[in-house]
């Protein structure tokens, strides 16, 4: 049994694989807020509670916020920032009395997606989350490219691509300036649009005031999706994937997959964009079979 956790910023999720892919087993909780001891004792319970309802012990891989620094081993980049600077691995390892996997939420999305999810076909799959921040992660022929310091795919913290001088004073949690996060996150879009109207609304209602037909809503969501558009094209020039999937909450806007298809072009350095834009085909629940899937079949 292969047990994965999606430790998020707002809720934790667990699931357990049996040998032929099927869920065993699957709950989630909300996460403890800025408490990194407390943290782990819910990811504790989570596998205890699992191990008992399916009555069998089962690997552990968990997908973080941030990533292990090969330099120190403990977390960093994480937008939850009570796990910065934690010896994670190494706490939760010794609370589970076990061999743990780690890696970023972003690649166990994309890892998911990658093995049997809507890329399973493709073989250089960007994988990408528009949620409370946003990140990417990039599996080639299913595996997953960490890099030489565990970063690759930190896509959310470059600067916006051809910002004009009113995007660059955005400021980001990390302390720099006009990162994609503060353009392409959720929160983001709602900070814009209160920006312009002077209204707090979530981003599905911003959604449906756009397909209501009001003009501001309509106006923040074309410049989110020409902010996606360029910030994915920045990607797209490098590394060239066959597919992008979205994921998190933001993936369920239906309008994202056309408008920000066509838009990106004009970003692209090709005479023709064949890259497909597509939605996750486990949803949210994509990071959580992703962290199991880091103990693959033997």
């Amino acid at each position: 049994m292969r047990i994965g956790i999606d430790l998020g910023g707002t809720k934790t999720e667990v699931l357990a694989l049996d040998e032929q892919d099927q869920v065993l087993y699957q709950a989630r909780i909300a996460t403890p807020k800025d408490d990194y001891h407390a943290s782990l004792r819910a990811i504790q319970q989570l596998v205890l509670e699992t191990e008992a309802q399916c009555g069998i012990r089962g690997t552990v891989g968990i997908g973080t916020p941030g990533a292990l620094s090969p330099a120190t081993g403990r977390l960093r980049n994480c937008n939850s920032t009570c796990l910065n600077d934690q010896p994670f691995l190494q706490d939760i390892s010794q609370l589970l009395e076990r061999e743990v996997r780690l890696s970023n939420d972003a690649n166990c999305f994309a890892l998911s997606e990658a093995t049997d999810g809507a890329a399973s076909n493709y073989q250089v799959v960007l994988g990408v989350i528009l949620g409370t921040g946003c990140g990417t992660g990039i599996v080639i022929d299913k595996k997953i490219l960490q890099g030489a310091h565990a970063i690759a795919g930190e896509w959310g913290h470059n600067p916006l691509p051809l910002a004009s001088p009113q995007e660059l004073a955005s400021e980001c949690w990390c302390g720099r300036q006009a990162c994609i996060e503060t353009f392409v996150s959720g929160p983001a879009l709602e900070y814009h649009y209160r920006v312009l109207s002077q209204q707090s609304k979530s981003c599905y209602q911003i959604v449906e005031l756009a397909e209501q037909g009001d003009a501001q809503a309509e106006s923040v969501l074309h410049d989110y999706e020409r902010r996606l558009a360029k910030s994915l094209a920045l990607v797209i020039n490098i590394l060239d994937p066959d597919v992008v999937v979205l994921g998190g909450g933001l993936s369920n806007i239906q309008r994202l997959y056309e408008n920000v298809a066509q838009l990106w072009s004009a970003y692209i350095f090709s005479d023709r964009v064949s890259t497909r834009l597509i939605p996750p085909q486990f949803g949210d629940s994509s990071g959580v079979r992703g962290a199991a899937w880091l103990w693959p079949k033997t």
